[in-house]
């Protein structure tokens, strides 16, 4: 391996040649009165500042085959697809979610793409940025407080403490934290109650301030949630409490989407953060907006494998604006196929065409339920060092022999405006210019039942659905209240088809378990929260967080 190759991602971030935001800026269109600078290399965008025209850009849609832990890199293809779009001549941005904290010192260690195709500065990206997140878990936090305090202060509303429906956050990976008990310690302390926190990612605030068109709207979604029922059983909002100008006031910058920039120099606007296995996985809808008025090609990406993110994009965002995508890549990797093929992480390396050829059935699930939406997908194979030219040529033939645009893509190691992804953006760019047929999966007029079977049987190949009897009367509650019209955002392992994370591949003769349904009446889907899925991850035996330190100047030391 070389030199070059050989560097970690946070050392070639710190040796890539940085511009001024403000230069960014100025080659993205962006006029200095919709530019507030956050130091030197990060600004905020205020879209109601822009001088730019409505959104006309083509969005490319990057998502994957089902993850593994071996990695897939859909970021760093996502920032490598890009700067090569730019480097053939197009007017290219980037639209890209904010990291989460609970998975940069969990298990990733980082989320800005890596190699010679990341978004700079990384190390700032990674670790609180521009306080997005801060802003969102505080809007989630004061809401549960002044609901607390409501109850406490004698409950005009009638608010039953037992049928609560929102939790408090944390932008951090905290099993110890999914149950908890309140207000103990007497009266002066509260009334007691059992609560819990979420991930802020996983928040129905993240979820309103990545579906919201604006400010006023995201006011008006704000005063939508519902939180909890009363004794009588009726649902209780934001809007009932009055609270939900407060919460606006305190997300009204965070809501202005982040400018940054690739080592490339292509830029990129990276804001809000929903996890696609259990929240709707894409970044800001202002965001995607905001770039699709400045360039001819915006690249964005949903979160994990094609079944989660992209169907979500597909169903849940692209139903609120024209954001549909033009093509769609799905990123696989010859060690993610050998794993779903049967191959142990740590036997990857080991050349084997027979993992290679089960492993594929995952991959080719994934494209035919691209096709559903009637877009047209291309395959990115991101290379790794141990790929050899034999397992790279065999995927690409069986690619052919599929019906599918492929090519290898080595934007980790000759990215950052180099040629490792020119094959790549000019088979996209041709999908581009040609005419598609985007569509829904499903109505939005069918039950909410309909709905999840269609999502079940098209998507993950399932035989059926199995409903929990606690999620069969929130079904009630759901039909009851008037909220059977709204899309459905699946909670389910990001691992599987199934919902049994160790079904690898492409299972079938399984059924999918609902064990309940969750209204985000604010962000306008109702959750489902199949298997054993949790709304607050927890650690792993050795979190990234112990390579992690600073080193005597301050510099971070094992970002990656």
């Amino acid at each position: 391996m070389s030199e070059r190759n050989s560097l970690s991602d946070l050392d070639i971030a710190r040796q890539a040649d940085i511009r001024p935001i403000g230069d960014i800026a100025a080659t993205a269109g962006i006029n200095a009165e919709a530019l507030e600078l956050y130091g030197r290399y990060k600004a905020k965008v205020d879209p109601a500042r822009l001088d730019a025209p409505a959104p006309a850009g083509k969005v490319v849609l990057v998502s994957a085959m089902s993850p593994t832990p071996a990695g897939e890199g859909k970021s760093t293809t996502t920032v490598g697809l890009a700067d090569s779009l730019a480097r053939a001549g197009h007017k290219v941005m980037i639209a890209l979610r904010e990291p989460s904290l609970g998975p940069i010192l969990g298990m990733k260690g980082g989320a800005t793409g890596g190699g010679y195709s990341q978004v700079l500065p990384m190390d700032e990206i990674n670790l609180h940025f521009t306080g997005d997140f801060h802003a969102v878990t505080s809007a989630n936090n004061a809401l549960m407080a002044l609901v607390d305090n409501h109850i406490y202060q004698g409950n005009e509303l009638n608010i039953d403490p037992r049928r609560m429906t929102f939790k408090r956050v944390l932008d951090m990976n905290d099993r110890s934290l999914r149950e908890v008990v309140i207000g103990l310690g007497g009266p002066a302390q509260g009334v007691p109650r059992q609560d819990g926190f979420d991930i802020t990612v996983a928040s129905e605030i993240m979820a309103v301030f990545c579906l919201a068109t604006d400010l006023a709207d995201l006011r008006d979604r704000l005063g939508k949630i519902t939180f909890g029922y009363t004794y009588d059983r009726a649902p209780v909002t934001v809007a009932d409490l009055g609270v939900q100008g407060a919460l606006t006031l305190l997300l009204k910058e965070a809501i202005k989407p982040n400018l940054v920039q690739t080592i490339a120099g292509t830029p990129a606007l990276v804001h809000g953060g929903p996890f696609a296995n259990i929240a709707h996985g894409c970044n800001s809808l202002i965001a995607t907006q905001t770039a699709r008025r400045l360039a001819d090609i915006v690249v964005t990406e949903a979160g994990f494998g094609a079944d989660l993110g992209a169907e979500k994009y597909m169903d849940i965002k692209a139903r609120l604006a024209d954001v549909a995508p033009s093509a769609v890549v799905v990123v696989a990797t010859v060690r993610a196929l050998k794993m779903h093929g049967g191959v142990a992480k740590d036997k990857l390396t080991a050349p084997d065409l027979e993992a290679l050829l089960a492993g594929v059935d995952n991959l080719r699930r994934h494209l035919r339920n691209v096709e559903k939406f009637g877009v047209t997908p291309v395959v990115a194979i991101n290379r790794f060092a141990t790929d050899t030219q034999e397992e790279l040529d065999w995927l690409l033939e069986w690619c052919a022999t599929e019906g599918v645009e492929a090519a290898v893509a080595d934007v980790w190691g000759r990215g950052g405006g180099g040629d490792g992804g020119d094959e790549l953006a000019a088979k996209v760019a041709a999908v581009l210019s040609a005419p598609n047929s985007f569509r829904h999966l499903y109505s939005l007029d069918l039950p909410v039942e309909e709905k999840i079977m269609s999502i079940v049987q098209e998507i993950y190949g399932a035989d059926g659905v199995d409903f929990s009897v606690p999620a069969l009367k929130r079904l009630a509650d759901i039909k009851k209240n008037g909220w059977a019209g709204l899309p459905v955002c699946m909670a389910k392992t990001q691992y599987s088809f199934s919902d049994d994370a160790s079904r690898l591949g492409a299972p079938k003769g399984f059924t999918i378990h609902v064990r309940d349904l969750i209204p985000k009446t604010g962000a306008g889907f109702i959750v489902a929260l199949t298997g054993a899925v949790m709304t607050m991850p927890g650690l792993p035996p050795v979190p990234a967080a112990m390579r992690m330190d600073v080193d005597d100047a301050g510099n971070p030391v094992g970002l990656s």
